[in-house]
């Protein structure tokens, strides 16, 4: 079903109506998309910046008062790691403060908060929900502080998930997207190979939201691909899966880099929330390789 007959269909059917902010975001673009299929008795209200400016707090108040969402799921952020160090106090204000008003707002509903595997400093890896932080950053520290806020709801739901693969509204929000956008213009990427992550699809990511939320779960759950990988080994899966763009990687280290404090290892145990959905989370090559395979056209 389309999104256009997706939202007539809830309508006339009375589906509670969940808001989706940073939805000219990635994932929240791939909620959006994905609710027709993923998000049964759910109709989901995407909201962008041109929408509504989130740090207005009457408008923020005053939409959601006329919207009365059943749910909010809060994907909106500022999350580019340099322009949060570079910037602490808009950091503070579009990922902690934002989030406060938003979870006042949904103190009578389920109130999902999108957060990252940065929170963690990255030294053993394979972390569970009730590993300890210790944010290396600017970005991490206010994703940490808006868990703590999200955790002050009564029903809240925190997802973690790391480096998310998919289009973005602008083609530029995804870190597949940033690698071609270089190699496009002929810029060749460094890429650590001892700086290691669990990449997901972003509409996968979003079916996993979808499915807790659908499940009244509460809780902080991670949900991230189930393969070790490195910046460098991610960035020639990239390359692979887009062979009509010339790939221009070398390897690098984070022994040489020189600017702010990288987690070596921020790969996350997902097996809780397949648990609780009922599947496997995705190994990022084998879903590539599908994806690959699905794209290659057929003959008679």
């Amino acid at each position: 079903m389309d999104p256009d007959r997706y939202h007539r269909h809830v309508q006339q059917s009375g589906a509670s109506r969940v808001w989706v902010t940073g939805a000219g975001g990635l994932i929240g673009h791939a909620l959006v998309r994905t609710a027709p299929t993923a998000a049964s008795g759910w109709s989901a209200i995407p909201l962008v910046r041109t929408d509504l400016d989130l740090t207005d707090r009457a408008a923020v108040a005053a939409r959601f008062h006329a919207d009365a969402p059943s749910a909010i799921i809060h994907s909106a952020a500022l999350s580019r790691s340099p322009a949060c160090q570079a910037d602490p106090a808009l950091a503070r204000l579009l990922n902690v403060e934002v989030t406060r008003q938003l979870a006042e707002l949904a103190a009578d509903i389920p109130f999902v908060l999108l957060s990252t595997d940065l929170v963690f400093d990255g030294r053993k890896g394979s972390y569970g929900e009730e590993d300890m932080t210790n944010p290396l950053g600017v970005y991490a520290e206010t994703k940490v502080a808006a868990e703590a806020v999200a955790r002050a709801h009564p029903h809240h739901l925190i997802v973690r998930t790391s480096l998310n693969y998919g289009t973005s509204p602008t083609g530029d929000r995804s870190f597949a997207e940033e690698l071609v956008n270089a190699w496009r213009a002929g810029r060749t990427t460094p890429l650590f190979d001892d700086e290691y992550r669990c990449p997901i699809a972003a509409r996968e990511t979003a079916r996993a939201i979808w499915g807790l939320l659908t499940l009244n779960a509460a809780g902080t759950f991670h949900v991230a691909g189930r393969e070790r990988l490195s910046r460098w080994q991610i960035g020639h899966l990239v390359a692979a899966h887009r062979p009509e763009v010339k790939a221009l990687i070398t390897a690098s280290s984070l022994k040489n880099f020189q600017g702010p404090p990288r987690p070596a290892d921020v790969t996350l145990d997902s097996s809780q929330a397949e648990r609780a959905l009922g599947y496997a989370l995705p190994r990022f090559t084998e879903w590539l390789a599908q994806e690959s395979a699905a794209a290659q056209p057929t003959t008679a």
